[in-house]
């Protein structure tokens, strides 16, 4: 059934037009030679302004920041706003990077942590003892995608996904087309909250900042190690630049080709799986906040959930936690069993005590939320045409999800029109609530908030196959809830030959971080070139990493 959704929701692609005659071909064969000449001239002049981006150096400083380890150092590169005109206005990217324990690197190792929404360098500093292996050979550097963190982060405000439930949660009595109306509302606030960066947010601008690093690093090859949504950025590295890639690895692979509903319907699902195991976890442990029934328990985290959408709870910074926040705590608790405890004692401070400080911290990654919430960007300063770096405590609390739908939507060139969209929302919600009670309405939520913004691209979809690099590293984990392993092998035979897969037998989003076995195979690659035989595997029984 959600195929045949998926290909309506797609919207269909049609093939028009006639078979010109012999005269009309003659002339729209000289016009094509005028806009080629045109457009070649267009392509050296942009190639001409992207030059001052390449030859740029970055000026390593001590980071200055909250309980940043002192080791780490920060720098910034700056880059184009739009690459298609290179003189539209400019953005500086937030860099962090631990520095070789050798005298004589072979360069970099760069990192993404996902999401999409993820902060590079709040990643790094807080995965620190995860990475110090890899400065045996390299400079470990990981940044702040544009739109996210202090690189000139978007958000939709504090209500966006509140108002975007409410639009689609199935008690809408009056005309379906007022929830798009209401959508459509909540992507304007995105727009004012956020500024002109929103509008340049997809992987495919990432990826082209992701070279412009590589340059500025002084690397000729790009060495990269990419998690969850960061195995997008690598494989569209890949396919745009095939000749700079170096050692990449991909850990917890992303699909380059399933439509919004799927993706988010396989998260749901991986999720609820996740969630269940958890609770039968915790029900087995006296200190439990449910109890010690895992069916009951189950219940009491819907109605939970449901209890905190009907009746927000304050916060001490201004905002109300909602279920839906609520919901995403818990799936950030559940991305490995390490973060089990974590979860527990979380859940139990706000059961117990109402106190929502813990369950606050999963919901934003594990970094405290701004004071306030954001203002509306000001006009751009006369006389400069750079969007500096926002200051760490102005980042807002939303700006992760507010990134992920920006970045998640402009990746999709799938966009239903309103009469499509107004036929199957009953269905879809359906659908996502079979999937998961607790996560469908957050998941169903992120994929309709990208009606009333502009067509994604289809690069990815189209282009990013068949890459013609060196051998790649993609890991897949059978027991992912969030990038199941079919994705792993649908990604691999995308890409071609080039793709080598290791089989991660374990649970958990990602392996790196929590299984010995990958944590070496990936580290032998990235170090020493050394490759496991595709299709090989790391066990169960392997010990996981304390």
């Amino acid at each position: 059934m959600l195929g045949e959704l998926s290909e309506r929701l797609r919207g269909g692609h049609h093939a028009n037009g006639l078979p010109p005659s012999v005269r009309r071909g003659a002339a729209a064969g000289a016009v094509g030679l005028v806009l080629l000449a045109t457009g070649l001239t267009a392509v050296a002049r942009d190639e001409r302004d992207l030059d001052r981006f390449y030859d740029q150096k970055i000026d390593w400083a001590a980071c200055e920041g909250t309980e940043l380890p002192k080791d780490l150092q920060c720098g910034t590169v700056t880059v184009p706003l739009d690459y298609a005109d290179p003189g539209k206005g400019t953005l500086e990217l937030a860099l962090a990077r631990y520095r070789a324990s050798t005298d004589d690197p072979r360069g970099s190792v760069v990192l993404n942590f996902g999401g999409p929404g993820g902060s590079g360098v709040q990643g790094l500093a807080y995965g620190r003892k995860d990475f110090l292996g890899l400065t045996d050979d390299y400079d470990v550097v990981s940044f702040d995608p544009r739109g996210v963190g202090r690189s000139s982060p978007v958000s939709c405000g504090t209500d966006a996904t509140v108002r975007a439930l409410e639009a689609t949660d199935g008690e809408e009595t009056g005309d379906p087309r007022d929830a798009l109306r209401q959508l459509r509302e909540v992507v304007a606030e995105c727009e004012k909250h956020s500024g002109p960066v929103l509008a340049h947010m997809g992987t495919v601008d990432v990826a082209r900042d992701l070279d412009v690093m590589r340059q500025a690093l002084g690397d000729r090859k790009l060495n990269y190690l990419g998690f969850s949504y960061g195995t997008r950025l690598g494989a569209v590295y890949a396919a745009r630049f095939p000749d700079k890639v170096g050692r990449m690895a991909l850990d917890g692979v992303d699909t380059l080709t399933e439509p919004l509903a799927e993706q988010g319907l396989a998260s749901a699902r991986g999720q609820q799986t996740a969630l269940e195991n958890f609770l039968t976890w915790c029900t087995e442990e006296l200190a439990c906040p449910f109890g010690q029934d895992a069916r009951a328990a189950r219940e009491q985290v819907v109605d939970l959930v449901r209890s905190l959408d009907d009746t927000p709870v304050p916060t001490e910074f201004g905002y109300e936690f909602t279920g839906q926040d609520l919901a995403g705590a818990i799936a950030q608790g559940l991305y490995t069993k390490e973060m089990w405890p974590v979860l527990q004692r979380a859940l139990a401070q706000l059961m117990e005590d109402g106190d929502t400080s813990g369950v606050e911290a999963l919901a934003s990654g594990g970094t405290a939320p701004a004071p306030a919430p954001p203002p509306t960007p000001s006009p751009a300063v006369p006389g400069r045409d750079d969007e500096p770096l926002a200051d760490e405590e102005d980042v807002p609390l939303d700006n992760l999800p507010a990134a992920l739908m920006a970045v998640n939507c402009a990746d999709d060139p799938d966009r239903p029109d309103e009469e499509q969209l107004t036929g199957e929302l009953a269905r879809l919600r359906a659908a996502y609530e079979e999937a998961s009670p607790v996560f469908g309405p957050y998941r169903l939520a992120q994929v309709v908030l990208c009606h009333g913004r502009p067509k994604g691209t289809d690069y990815i979809r189209e282009k990013v196959k068949d890459v013609d690099t060196p051998k790649m590293l993609l890991v897949g984990t059978r027991g992912d809830p969030a990038t199941p392993y079919h994705w792993t092998e649908q990604t691999a035979k995308r890409l071609g030959p080039s793709a080598v897969v290791l089989d991660n037998r374990n649970e958990g989003h990602t392996g790196y971080g929590a299984s010995e076995c990958v944590h070496r195979k990936v580290d032998d690659f990235l170090l020493y070139g050394s490759l496991p035989r595709s299709g090989s595997s790391c066990g169960a029984e392997d010990e996981d990493r304390v």
